[in-house]
């Protein structure tokens, strides 16, 4: 083995040089980026076998050898060595280097029974079969030796199978160092070395997180998609007696026929494969971070989800985007138009639907006006869909009563960023958070919430030295990793952001070149900050000085940072006003206008940035221009043909209030359990029983759907066509991979039909023209086209004319007309609705990994079921203790607006009288009234409760599957290859092994 092959650490293929340099390769000069991996250089010019070596991204693994060539004369791996100036002498064609590979190879296949006609990774993505061929091996030397174990089957959506285990180690590289779970490893000292996890046998009951990581990056059939076992194949549905006989017949035919005609009819068989299976661009329908990936269906059978070009999560995925599709093909989605009768509700046809829905709208419009009725647009759906839905009300209906449910999470971070930067977006993309030397995380359990995008804090923290800052009610993955992790007191947030900024002007660590050419306000918003003393933030936060003043400290000193926050700061009372504090802060310390800083509110729904950005809001058209300034919306009334309303509309929390009060009369709903999305459950189901009529577009029968007159049947994104538009400000196309389900209808499609049935001439015959439309009237979308988003090509707003986007914003000013931001100065309020007395404790409440939100979709995927099955409420232990109370005790919970039942799970997440409910337990039946002033938004996050103990006891709501139940990670700094050479039986290929010289013992001797 070459001394310069020692390199073992994951890396990039950028070691902070961009110098390219010339490098010879065969005899041929090819350029190259110094510092790159040689395998990276190589690949671009020819193909070689290189089967552990999967990307940039994953770095190098160093274990399968099949990428060996020669550099001056000496066998190397070239993933293991970096190129630099004046590298000469690359030769991977010479013999010593194909047989180096090729005895390589011949090793791997001691470990992989070549099946391949039978196997449902055939699929040319199969790296072991494509390199069988790539050699054009006809033999093999080491013959296949099973491993003593048994196929692990305990996981719900994959499984793993020893004997097919090559042990190339991507699966633990992906673990270890890109999820960064750290579940994976090798027992490379076992005597049959396998795969662990948490460092035993078994992946049920493990820390694993079923992300799809290490079955992505699987070259092999090894780790598989229980979705695709007997479904890919032609003949893999055979049972597995059978299977064993065409295979133990192929292993016969080998050494008199050789590899050669076996695998011609394997290649012949994935060919015919190739007619039935799709493979459709598509982006994920759950959180914000704009996962895409390609999906692979056969018929309607969702086969599997495969990563790889994606510019947020490349090879990435969670548990939900990765496997949780079921619901599209549930049978419980809604296929016909539903509408009311005397006994619940009848099928009907479009046509009837569409009428009764026109005609009922159109008179309350004319006997009330346009003002008694509202919109609400769904942040699930594509942008082309919330268009036309906030067009259809402005024009058809003429109300601006249009909103969506970025009321609920998001808004108050908008209002913060609209304040002080001009723009109501990320800064920046998920690439800087992982370029920061500091990421602080406010109020977001971003492993859980936005698992991909802590998939790349977490690499940068473990691997390039980045610091983390947490602050958090609730102890979870992010705080248990972090450099610094504090807990304030519930709601208090705004005042330890102040301090932290008043701390950088009395310490002299304020940037203040900065704040001269880029900032104003600057002595206002100081004067402000006279109350916000350290020691007033300790008291008020009851947080340790000691820890604040460490904070300061730490960001004092960070070259740079980013800031992510998400509903623990959105969903209070000051939810604007601490998002606000937020961008102060990073206008303060210069953390804006560079790589690695800014400000990074992480949206929730996968289409909550596009549903703000395509004016789906009260007070704003399109591109978040202002519906009272008649300039702009003389364009709009020139661009749409008709006279707008120049008055703000009602927000969803308006609505309500309003139909209570007998002025909204009807309701236009799409995409939103409205019932347990908004606050005070009790509250909105009352109104909803007032509406005189009321819309629902849905693809379940959702709560909501009780209330409703008519349902329209609507179709999920696999459905149509489409883009979304991703909390980084990423406008992505995703492409229809299924009909519609029986007749229901893209969304725009039903919009556009109770247009046309209510006068309306519109005949958009794709969601391109609708897109568009928007781009000719948004600035913000100018450059967007189909065309420029084809395939798995991205922009991230705003997009000039010409196309040219920007990943970064505020690289030449800020978004306002003088190019300066503004400080933003504040006052602290304490929050609302605190315990007391009788209401003694603190209810916090967030999502969970595996489901997602109210769990409509999430629910109805049987292997998330089976992981977690029912809502626990978490306790302290302290709190267990006091009341004599464990888990899987029944308690009820009782607010001042509603009570729930529920388990108790007890957990050191969360301490003293807090308490945290997961938003599948529909935790607004509990909270209040209490709004953010700014935005209408409800302070989910502020709510006391009492707790009643019931005399019911059952199980521990943790099933012993899921990976909080006992899972204990076990981490490292990748595959450690340097463990499997250190192993007797390694051998380095095309090193000349040493003759064993046995004596001769004569015959009878002993």
């Amino acid at each position: 083995m070459s001394l310069t092959e020692t390199k073992t650490q994951p890396t990039t293929s950028s070691t902070g040089s961009s110098a390219t340099v010339a490098i010879s390769i065969d005899g041929h000069t090819a350029v190259a980026t110094e510092g790159e991996l040689l395998v990276e250089a190589i690949l671009r010019e020819k193909e070689i076998p290189h089967i552990c070596f999967h990307s940039p991204l994953m770095g190098p693994i160093q274990t399968c050898d099949t990428c060996l060539v020669e550099v001056g004369g000496k066998l190397v791996r070239s993933c293991g060595i970096t190129v630099s100036a004046g590298m000469q002498d690359v030769v991977t064609d010479s013999k010593l280097a194909q047989d180096a590979r090729s005895e390589a190879f011949d090793v791997i296949l001691g470990n992989h029974m070549l099946y391949c006609t039978v196997c449902d990774n055939n699929n040319e993505n199969c790296r072991v079969h494509n390199t069988a061929l790539e050699l054009d091996v006809k033999h093999q030397n080491h013959p296949f030796t099973p491993k003593p174990y048994e196929v692990d089957m305990s996981n719900p959506f994959y499984r793993y199978d020893p004997s097919q285990c090559i042990l190339c180690g991507q699966c633990v590289q992906a673990c270890q160092t890109v999820e960064v779970n750290e579940t994976l490893s090798i027992g490379l000292e076992l005597d049959h070395p396998r795969v662990l996890w948490d460092g035993g046998m078994q992946i049920g009951g493990s820390s694993c997180v079923s992300c799809g990581h290490c079955i992505t990056v699987c070259p092999c059939n090894a780790l598989m998609e229980r979705s695709m076992l007997g479904e890919a194949g032609f003949m893999t549905s055979i049972p597995q007696g059978s299977l064993n006989k065409l295979i133990d017949v192929v292993k016969d035919l080998e050494p008199e026929m050789g590899y050669g005609a076996i695998m011609q009819v394997s290649q012949t068989e994935a060919k015919m494969r190739e007619e039935r299976i799709e493979r459709t661009k598509t982006v994920c329908t759950y959180c914000g971070v704009g996962c895409s990936y390609d999906v692979w269906t056969r018929d309607r059978h969702i086969l599997k989800i495969a990563p790889l070009h994606g510019e947020s999560n490349q090879i990435s995925t969670c548990v939900k985007g990765k496997f949780g599709w079921d619901f599209v093909n549930s049978k419980d989605r809604l296929q016909r138009p539903l509408i009311r009768h005397e006994n619940g509700f009848r099928e009907a046809s479009w046509e009837e639907a569409l009428s009764l829905v026109a005609q009922r709208l159109g008179a309350i419009k004319q006997e009330h006006g346009p003002d008694s009725l509202a919109v609400i647009v769904s942040s699930k759906a594509s942008n082309e869909d919330g268009y036309l839905m906030q067009k259809f009300a402005r024009t058809v209906i003429g109300t601006n009563n249009v909103d969506n449910c970025s009321r609920y999470c998001q808004s108050p971070a908008t209002q913060g960023l609209f304040r002080t930067v001009g723009y109501g977006g990320d800064s920046g993309s998920i690439e800087d958070m992982g370029l920061a030397k500091l990421v602080m995380i406010v109020g977001s359990n971003t492993a859980e919430s936005h698992p991909v995008i802590a998939t790349r804090v977490k690499r940068a923290h473990k691997l390039h030295g980045q610091r983390m800052i947490v602050a958090d009610v609730r102890m979870h993955e992010m705080a248990e990793r972090a450099d610094i992790f504090f807990r304030p007191r519930p709601g208090t947030d705004l005042a330890w952001l102040s301090a932290m900024t008043r701390y950088m002007f009395d310490n002299g660590h304020a940037k203040l070149d900065f704040l001269q050419n880029w900032v104003n306000s600057v002595d206002e918003y100081r004067k402000s900050l006279e109350p916000f003393t350290m020691e007033y933030a300790a008291e008020v936060c009851e947080v340790p000085l000691e820890t604040l003043r460490r904070v300061a400290e730490e960001i004092a000193q960070a070259e740079s940072m980013c800031v992510l926050w998400a509903m623990g700061i959105t969903q209070h009372t000051d939810g604007s006003d601490a998002s606000t504090a937020i961008s102060n802060l990073l206008l303060v310390t210069g953390n804006y206008m560079r790589p690695g800083t800014g400000a990074y509110p992480l949206r929730g729904h996968n289409n909550v940035q596009g549903a703000g950005d395509i004016g789906a809001a009260p007070n704003l058209f399109p591109g978040y221009q202002s519906v009272t300034d008649d300039q702009l919306r003389a364009k709009f009334e020139q661009g749409w043909g008709v006279e707008l309303p120049g008055v703000r509309g009602l927000d969803n929390h308006e609505m309500v209030e309003a139909i209570h009060e007998g002025k909204l009369r009807a309701m236009y709903l799409a995409g939103e359990d409205m019932i347990y999305a908004d606050s005070n459950a009790n509250v909105v189901a009352a109104a909803f029983e007032k509406l005189d009529f009321f819309v629902v577009q849905d693809i379940f029968f959702t709560e909501t759907c009780r209330y409703a007159d008519v349902i329209f049947p609507a179709s999920p994104a696999l459905e149509k066509d489409g883009t979304f538009t991703s909390t980084e400000r990423r406008i992505q196309r995703f492409y229809q991979a299924l009909p519609e389900l029986g007749d229901s209808r893209a969304d725009w499609k039903i919009t556009q039909s109770l247009a046309q049935k209510m006068g309306a001439a519109w005949n958009y015959q794709h969601p391109s023209e609708i897109m568009a439309e928007l781009a000719s009237l948004t600035p913000l979308y100018a450059g967007c086209s189909y065309e420029r988003l084809e395939g798995y090509n991205t922009l991230q707003w705003p997009v000039a004319p010409d196309g040219k986007d920007q990943p970064h914003l505020y690289t030449e000013g800020f978004a306002f007309p003088d190019n300066k931001a503004r400080l933003y100065p504040l006052t602290y309020h304490e929050p609302s609705d605190p315990p007391d007395s009788e209401f003694d404790l603190f209810l916090n409440n967030g999502r969970q990994l595996e489901h997602f939100h109210e769990g409509n979709m999430t629910n109805r995927v049987p292997g998330i079921h089976l992981e977690t099955p029912e809502s626990y409420v978490e306790i302290s232990p302290e709190l267990a203790h006091e009341r004599s109370i464990a888990s899987g005790q029944w308690v009820r919970l009782v607010s001042r607006y509603g009570a729930l039942k529920s388990k108790v799970l007890v957990t050191d997440r969360v301490e003293a009288k807090q308490v945290y409910l997961p938003l599948t337990a529909h935790v607004n039946l509990l909270s209040g009234n209490h709004v953010d002033p700014a935005t209408h938004t409800p302070a989910y996050k502020e709510t006391a409760v009492k707790m009643k103990i019931l005399p019911e006891r059952g199980d521990n709501p943790l099933r012993p599957l899921n990976f909080r139940y006992s899972g204990k990670r076990t981490p490292q700094a990748g595959v450690e290859v340097e463990r499997k050479w250190k192993r007797a039986d390694y051998h380095f290929p095309g090193e000349t092994s040493l003759v064993q010289i046995q004596p001769v013992v004569p015959a009878g001797s002993k």
